[in-house]
């Protein structure tokens, strides 16, 4: 999955910061949620791409991180709305049982997808969800 997503990434010219496994040695998916997160939030990157098996795991983790809203996707319709209306900075996949096809469709259709704010009320109701953080 990860090689996929990767070459997906390279293909549009993406910069990439890699925090994933370099080789087979289990890790622990807070520790990358972690990284990848601070990475946005320190203003290194913009966006970050995190996968772990289901996708659920990750996901809560990046969204323990003050500034994150990650979004789980399962298919281009989630992937959009959650840039369209929530503005998410991270994307969560699975990364088992998941056809790397169909992640990297998710994954294009996340990256192509803008924040659309015209009336103000996705603005305000991120700002709702920012204020529980504090």
């Amino acid at each position: 999955m990860r090689r996929a997503i990767l070459a997906a990434l390279e293909r549009r010219g993406v910069q990439v910061d890699d925090f994933g496994a370099t080789d087979e040695t289990s890790i622990d998916y807070p520790d990358v949620a972690r990284q990848a997160c601070e990475s946005i939030v320190n203003g290194r990157s913009e966006r970050a791409i995190l996968v772990c098996g289901s996708g659920i795991g990750i996901s809560i983790a990046a969204n323990k991180i003050k500034g994150i809203r990650c979004a789980l996707c399962h298919d281009e319709y989630d992937a959009v709305m959650s840039r369209k209306h929530n503005d998410a900075n991270a994307l969560a996949l699975r990364g088992r049982e998941f056809d790397p096809e169909q992640n990297v469709r998710i994954l294009n259709a996340w990256l192509d997808a803008q924040f659309e704010d015209a009336e103000g009320r996705h603005t305000r109701r991120i700002g709702k969800i920012r204020s529980l953080e504090e």
